[in-house]
Formats: structure tokens, C-alpha cells, sequence
């Protein structure tokens, strides 16, 4: 049931630099449609950090560090109080599926609305 994007005139992406991708063409596209709009794709900083951390440890959440602890204490500093817990997941899809088993646990309800 999955669908690829563009089906009829597929486009092949293969680099991309701050709010643009690029086509093999050399065409350049605005990138609307993936999470990276908050820093743009191959941002200095978010590489520097990223090499930084795959230097030192290269996982995901599912085991205990320090940096988790920090982060968590980090973000939730400038939140209001009610906001002060942080569950940590793997990707949108992941963030999604937890947002939707709590409000569903905290309010009782199973109905949900989506927009396609």
C-alpha cells in the first residue's frame, strides 16, 4: 500500500544543500515535504555535531547516557512545568504513534481525524 512520490515522472534525488535538492540534471528543487526545514539539509553545525557524537557513540535511545539526561533537561528547561516529560523515538512516524496511544489512554477515546 505504499505509493512513490511523483509516479509518472519519478524524480531521483542525489544531493541536497539548505532548503534545496537537487535532481541528477542538476535541477533544484525547494524541499517542502521533509523534516529538515528547521536547518536545511548538510548544515555545518548539525554535521559538526553529528560527526562530533558518531565519534563517540553511534545509537539510538534504547540504552542509558548521559546525554539523553542532559538533552532531556536541556529542553524541558523551556517548557512550562505541565510539559515536563520527554519520550525520546526514532522518527516522526514513532512520535505519531506514541502521541496517539497517550491521548488515547488519557482521554478514554479511540476515535481519531485525520486529514489525507
Amino acid at each position: 500500500s505504499c505509493k512513490v512520490f511523483f509516479a509518472k515522472d519519478p524524480l531521483k534525488i542525489v544531493r541536497a544543500q539548505g532548503q534545496y535538492m537537487f535532481d541528477e540534471k542538476g535541477e533544484k528543487y525547494l524541499d517542502c515535504i521533509n523534516n529538515v526545514a528547521h536547518v536545511g539539509h548538510s548544515h555545518p553545525y548539525v554535521i559538526k555535531a553529528a560527526t562530533k557524537q558518531m565519534e563517540l557513540l553511534n545509537t539510538n535511545s534504547r540504552f542509558l547516557h548521559d546525554n539523553l539526561v542532559q538533552y532531556a533537561q536541556r529542553l524541558t528547561a523551556t517548557l512550562p512545568e505541565k510539559l515536563s516529560v520527554c519520550y525520546f523515538v526514532n522518527s516522526g512516524s514513532e512520535a505519531n504513534d506514541l502521541a496517539l496511544r497517550l491521548a488515547r489512554q488519557y482521554c478514554g477515546y479511540q476515535d481519531v481525524i485525520t486529514l489525507e
